[in-house]
C-alpha cells in the first residue's frame, strides 16, 4: 500500500505538518490569509487530546502560546502582518525566556492593514528585528505546499533543539495555492523533542549552562518548580543586573543559533555550476525565478538560482562563495522594496553587482521580469 496523497492548500499542509511534529497546543486569532491553519487544527487537535484555543486578540494568543509551551506542549500559533506586529513584545519574551514554540506567519501586503488578500514578502525583517534587543532568530520560507508541510516540521524540531521561538513565513501565494502532497510515514522524518532535565527537581535550574548553550527544559507545573521572567536572569531564572552575567547570557542566547548555522541554514542550488548570473529568491518568487532561469538557458544565458529556504540565519557564507567564484551579477526579485537585495549586497562584499526587482502592488513577480533583468547584465 502506497503513501497517502492529497491535494492541499499550503495552510492546510502547515497544520498537518504541525501534527506530524507532535503539536498538541494551538493558540491563535483569525486573520487573513492564515486562518485555515486554525480551522484545520480546531477540528484535528481534539481528536488526539490536544488543545485549541481562540484568544481575544493576537497578543493574548502569543501569551497563551508561551504558556502552553512552558507547560510542556509543542505549541503553534498562526497569524499575518498586523497580528505579527502585535505579537512582537511577547516574541521577545519567548526569546529571553528561551521558550520553544512555532509562529506561522503568512506574508501579505503592508504596512498596517495594507492589502489583506495580496501577496508580499515584506515581513522577513520582522523575524530578525521586529522585537527589541539582541536575540536569536530562525525564520524558514517555504516555496511549495509539500515544503510548507516539511518546513513546519523542521521549525518544531529547531525550536525544541535550540529552545527558542521559530518562525515560518510563506507568502500568501504559497499559503493559498493547492498542490499534490505526499504524506510521509510515521518515523520517516525525524521528530525532535526538547531536552529534559536529568537532575532531581531540587537541583534543577532552568538556565543551567553546565549542560551547554541549550539548557534542559522541564514542564512548568510538573514536579519541577522554577522561575520564568522577561528580565535578564541568572541560571536559577531569577532576575539579575550583574553586568558580567547579563553579557554572557545575551551572548549565549544568540550563540546557540548563530554558532550552529550549518545545522540550521538550508538552501537549494539550481544550475549554479557554470552560472554567470545568479538569481537569489525565495517563496513563490523563486518559482518564477526557476522558470526564468530555464528560459535564459535556452537563449544562451548562463543563469542559475540560489533559493533561500532558511532566511534567518541568512546564508551569507554560501552567497559570498558564489561572489568569490566570479559571477557577473546577482539578481534579487522580491515582493518588497529591497530587503534581500540589501543583505546580498552586504554579504557579497562588492565583488559583483546586485540588481533588484521590487514589487509591492499585490501582484507576483513574473518570469519575464526576471529574464528582462538578466538581459541588462553586461
Amino acid at each position: 500500500m502506497g503513501k497517502k496523497v492529497a491535494f492541499l492548500q499550503g495552510n492546510e499542509a502547515a497544520a498537518h505538518g504541525a501534527l506530524y511534529a507532535g503539536c498538541n497546543f494551538f493558540a491563535g486569532y483569525p486573520i487573513t490569509p492564515s486562518t485555515e491553519v486554525a480551522e484545520v487544527l480546531s477540528a484535528e487537535l481534539p481528536k488526539i487530546g490536544g488543545k485549541f484555543i481562540q484568544m481575544e486578540d493576537e497578543i493574548g494568543a502569543m501569551a497563551a502560546l508561551l504558556g502552553g509551551a512552558l507547560a510542556g506542549s509543542k505549541a503553534l500559533t498562526s497569524t499575518s502582518g498586523p497580528g505579527l506586529s502585535l505579537k512582537q513584545e511577547l516574541i521577545g519574551y519567548g526569546c529571553i525566556a528561551e521558550i520553544p514554540c512555532v509562529i506561522y506567519n503568512v506574508m501579505r501586503g503592508g504596512p498596517s492593514t495594507g492589502m489583506p488578500t495580496g501577496p508580499s514578502q515584506s515581513d522577513v525583517m520582522c523575524a530578525k528585528w521586529g522585537t527589541h534587543g539582541d536575540h536569536p532568530a530562525i525564520c524558514l520560507v517555504p516555496a511549495s505546499v509539500q515544503e510548507t508541510y516539511e518546513e513546519v516540521i523542521r521549525a518544531f524540531n529547531l525550536s525544541e533543539k535550540y529552545r527558542t521561538p521559530v518562525m515560518v513565513m510563506p507568502d500568501e501565494i504559497v499559503a493559498h495555492m493547492r498542490e499534490r502532497i505526499v504524506f510521509p510515514e510515521k518515523g520517516e522524518i525525524e521528530v525532535i523533542d526538547r531536552k529534559a532535565p536529568t537532575v532531581p527537581p531540587e537541583q534543577y535550574k532552568p538556565y543551567d549552562t553546565s549542560f551547554g548553550d541549550v539548557p534542559p527544559l522541564a514542564a512548568f507545573g510538573s514536579e519541577y518548580r522554577f522561575h520564568v521572567t522577561g528580565l535578564n536572569k541568572m541560571q536559577d531564572g531569577f532576575p539579575t543586573t550583574k553586568a558580567a552575567v547579563v553579557q554572557e547570557e545575551e551572548e549565549r542566547q544568540v550563540r546557540k543559533v548563530e554558532g550552529n548555522v550549518d545545522d540550521i541554514v538550508k538552501f537549494e542550488e539550481y544550475l549554479l555550476d557554470d552560472a554567470e548570473i545568479v538569481v537569489v529568491a525565495f517563496g513563490s518568487t523563486s518559482r518564477s525565478a526557476r522558470y526564468a532561469v530555464n528560459e535564459a538557458r535556452t537563449e544562451g544565458i548562463k543563469a542559475g538560482l540560489f533559493r533561500i529556504i532558511t532566511y534567518w540565519p541568512f546564508p551569507e557564507k554560501q552567497l559570498l562563495a558564489l561572489a568569490q567564484r566570479g559571477v557577473k551579477a546577482f539578481i534579487t526579485p522580491e515582493m518588497n522594496l529591497g530587503m534581500t537585495h540589501g543583505l546580498v549586497k552586504g554579504c557579497t562584499e562588492g565583488k559583483a553587482p546586485v540588481l533588484g526587482i521590487f514589487r509591492v502592488d499585490g501582484e507576483p513577480i513574473n518570469p519575464g521580469q526576471i529574464l528582462d533583468k538578466m538581459k541588462e547584465v553586461k
